[in-house]
């Protein structure tokens, strides 16, 4: 899977594991927080897109919370990690 087909289907499973109802794909800008300013997600939103995460893309966050924060910063860096891990 291509860099842009990652963050598409990325996008879909934020929208979709966390019953995002007034947001559409489209509107998750790649590069923006996805906590506090940016989309404005929660720690409990975390665990449920790490959960959904895992289980479309077939792979593991790190334990290391500092790490996972990085990780779990925008669609983008998302993006990166999972492109990482699936090669």
């Amino acid at each position: 899977m291509d860099r842009d087909a990652t963050i598409a289907k990325i996008k879909e499973t934020i929208v979709s594991s966390l019953d995002l109802e007034d947001v559409k794909p489209a509107d998750i800008v790649t590069d923006d927080p996805l906590f506090g300013e940016g989309l404005g997600l929660d720690s409990i939103d975390a665990l449920e897109l790490g959960m959904a995460l895992k289980k479309t893309f077939g792979i593991v966050f790190s334990k290391d919370p500092a790490k996972n924060k990085q990780i779990f910063r925008s669609v983008a860096t998302i993006a990166d990690y999972i492109i990482g891990e699936t090669k």
